[in-house]
């Protein structure tokens, strides 16, 4: 196993999970109103999210890398903007699109998670490590997932 692969794929994470702190973020406050009951949920995920940021660049540095601590992915970056962009027109479902879009969000970081875990790229302890956050990634995806359904049956 090259370390290289090893470091790039973890920065790749990292981008991913930068991708979501800025997301999570970005809609902070703005389903409170309508979905109070999601806010704990909402705030654990961020925490989650950072731990998650942390235990990747230790495992970066552990093997001599240099993580991309702020930096966010190029997808990311543009599915925000176009988010914010949604989010500034006058609609009635703002807050069940915010819902829908950290589902989007989570799906895309499970599938890079899967990625990344069959790329054969990371070592041992580094896939250990992942494998155990693509285990919280797809309990927050489900939470969400299933209160995303819910709410549209009350429609």
């Amino acid at each position: 196993m090259e370390n290289a692969k090893t470091i790039s794929t973890l920065n790749d994470l990292l981008h991913i999970t930068n991708d979501r702190i800025k997301g999570f973020e970005s809609v902070e406050g703005k389903v409170w109103e309508s979905y109070s009951d999601l806010k704990g949920e909402y705030d654990k995920m961020i925490s989650q999210s950072k731990v998650m940021k942390n235990e990747i660049i230790n495992l970066i540095t552990e093997r001599s890398g240099n993580p991309d601590e702020d930096t966010s992915s190029l997808a990311g970056s543009l599915h925000r903007t176009w988010i914010d962009i949604k989010n500034s027109l006058p609609r009635s479902n703002n807050d069940k699109e915010t819902l829908e879009n950290v589902v989007f969000g989570e799906q895309h970081a499970i599938e890079a998670y899967e990625n990344a875990l069959k790329s054969g790229n990371l070592c041992a302890e580094s896939s250990k490590v992942i494998a155990e956050q693509l285990r919280q990634l797809r309990t927050s995806y489900h939470q969400f997932h299933n209160i995303e359904h819910y709410k549209k049956k009350d429609e």
